[in-house]
């Protein structure tokens, strides 16, 4: 099994009269998933699994992909890193799966993948971190097989 985490990109501060989850990309940001978008699209296999977090800034992250995606709610900011892994159904799924969320969650899901503690790790805005599993029977069998920031890919 393969489980993408992808941070969404730059988003605005949250103002007056904003929730948290109503923040918007930024301009900035907006290019940052679009450009991210495409490199994932053209590595993601046909039939991976998508799901995204309700916040605003994540949805408009995942749109930049171009592919059909589904809203979960354990994903939302202040989700635990042990959400991720059920959402992901890891390391159990038969297909690709790529999570569109938040920090810290996302990188303490990183650091519970590769060390088996939820540890503080930070992930980039527009960030991906790409995981792979040689025995989905043995924990110890999980590597990274890609970081990628959008701001290394060149076009």
């Amino acid at each position: 099994m393969d489980l993408i985490l992808w941070r969404h990109a730059e988003a605005e501060d949250a103002g007056p009269g904003l929730s948290d989850l109503e923040r918007a990309l930024t301009v900035k940001g907006q290019k940052q998933a679009r450009r991210m978008g495409q490199w994932l699209d053209s590595q993601l296999p046909e039939g991976c699994r998508i799901w995204v977090s309700p916040a605003v800034r994540t949805l408009q992250t995942a749109e930049a992909l171009g592919r059909k995606f589904k809203l979960h709610t354990h994903l939302a900011p202040g989700a635990e890193p042990e959400d991720v892994l059920k959402v992901a159904n890891w390391p159990g799924a038969r297909e690709s799966v790529l999570i569109v969320g938040h920090q810290p969650t996302l990188g303490q899901a990183a650091a519970l993948l590769l060390t088996g503690e939820p540890l503080d790790w930070d992930m980039r805005k527009a960030s991906a971190w790409w995981f792979a599993q040689r025995d989905p029977g043995d924990a110890g069998s999980v590597y990274l097989k890609a970081v990628m920031a959008s701001d290394l890919i060149v076009k």
